[in-house]
């Protein structure tokens, strides 16, 4: 899982709640997005946690947020 204080993740704003995002910091954060649906989640649907493409090895929060956050299409 990734650790939330990694350097890249703070980078990223990466938080495991999506709530808890920086708003102020993180301009496009918005209510409703989360880990489990942006493009770049390789979980499954119902999953706690999946793979991200951006933490190598890693999985993220299915309830988490970073600010590479992209709407998943569909």
């Amino acid at each position: 899982m990734v650790d939330p204080n990694d350097p890249a993740a703070k980078a990223l704003g990466y938080v495991e709640v999506a709530t808890q995002a920086d708003a102020t910091r993180f301009k496009n954060y918005a209510a409703g997005q989360a880990c489990s649906n942006c493009s770049l989640f390789a979980g499954k649907p119902g999953d706690a946690a999946g793979p991200c493409p951006l933490f190598a090895g890693k999985q993220v929060a299915a309830k988490g947020w970073c600010s590479a956050y992209i709407k998943k299409a569909g």
